[in-house]
């Protein structure tokens, strides 16, 4: 970290009388985000420093705030400075789902728990779920993030370029493919709902128990997404039957929603996510030079088989079996 920068946080520090608090590196994630845990008299809290201008908090903000009001359990922001990039943030502790389950904590329970927040916020009409300012899931954003995997991870296994008749195909499949995700309602989509962003917090029960940590790329979109994020978490394999119950929980509570449209944006918004994965996580190592995350590879790959085996999926799996193939979908040396 600069010294400017150090700078500018001690003075938003002591600005909101947090200065003579000690100070500990928290965490950090794929983006510029890194996080502080401060320990002081008035308890602990949680610096985020996001630098502009890769980052901009204000849409973390704007989506804190909406998700607070409506019960959830997100951080409560107790001071803000928007324009250097630094919010204060109430500490959820420790308890992540990733910590959870590695020490074994029953699984299924934990799951029940975040799908039941789901439930939750999709139960809200979309006037209510959707705050002000969050943009739809629109086509250009989504055909972007799945071209990663042209510009980023056919670059990381050596694959030709394409020419551009075939790239050109491929967002032409996607323009097809993408409007079925949305034969399901709309609401508010966290976007990383998953297990390193998930929690339980110590205290708490029903709806706050469950901790939601990272949404500042919240959209409008299928109410789809978050679940299938969650269920087909690059990050750790879940048993089918597990994935199986806490669908059908889901399905229990919107019983206006048929089953073969449900099916239907599951199989193109798990497509869609998990191309943009696999491209990121490409990307991460070849810019960022971040090669961890490529061990989840083989597991992104057989969700991929499996979603682009839905019939609706047929010509998008057939460009995949003829310019990715088989032999593309490793995890590099």
């Amino acid at each position: 970290m600069s010294e400017n920068r150090e700078g500018v946080i001690a003075g938003f520090l002591r600005k909101h009388n947090w200065h003579e608090a000690a100070r500990g590196p928290l965490a950090g994630d794929a983006s510029f985000r890194r996080y502080d845990r401060l320990q002081g008299t008035r308890g602990p809290a949680v610096l985020m420093d996001a630098p502009p201008p890769q980052e901009d908090v204000r849409p973390f903000v704007r989506i804190a705030r909406h998700l607070f009001n409506h019960g959830f359990g997100v951080p409560e922001i107790l001071a803000e400075d928007p324009d250097a990039g630094l919010l204060l943030l109430e500490d959820l502790g420790d308890d992540t789902y990733t910590r959870l389950l590695a020490r074994g904590h029953n699984e299924r329970e934990l799951y029940t728990l975040a799908i039941d927040a789901l439930i939750a916020l999709h139960r809200l009409p979309a006037r209510d779920a959707i705050p002000d300012g969050v943009i739809p899931y629109g086509e250009a954003r989504l055909i972007e993030e799945v071209s990663r995997v042209n510009s980023w991870y056919r670059q990381l296994v050596g694959a030709p370029v394409l020419s551009s008749h075939t790239e050109r195909s491929y967002g032409d499949i996607w323009a097809r493919v993408l409007p079925r995700a949305w034969k399901v309602p709309t609401s508010l989509v966290l976007f990383d709902f998953h297990i390193d962003n998930l929690m339980i917090v110590p205290g708490r029960t029903g709806l706050k128990a469950c901790g939601i940590l990272d949404f500042q790329d919240a959209v409008a979109g299928p109410v789809t997404y978050d679940l299938m994020s969650l269920l087909e978490d690059a990050r750790r394999d879940i048993s089918p039957a597990l994935v199986t119950e806490m669908k059908e929980r889901y399905l229990a509570a919107f019983p206006n929603i048929k089953r073969e449209d449900f099916d239907l944006s599951w199989a193109v918004m798990a497509a869609q996510r998990h191309t943009r994965v696999i491209g990121t996580f490409a990307r991460l190592k070849l810019r960022d030079n971040k090669p961890h995350y490529l061990v989840h590879m083989p597991r992104l790959w057989r969700y991929m088989d499996a979603c682009l085996a839905h019939p609706a999926l047929k010509d998008l799996k057939t460009w995949f079996d003829m310019h990715v193939p088989q032999e593309l979908r490793i995890v590099p040396s």
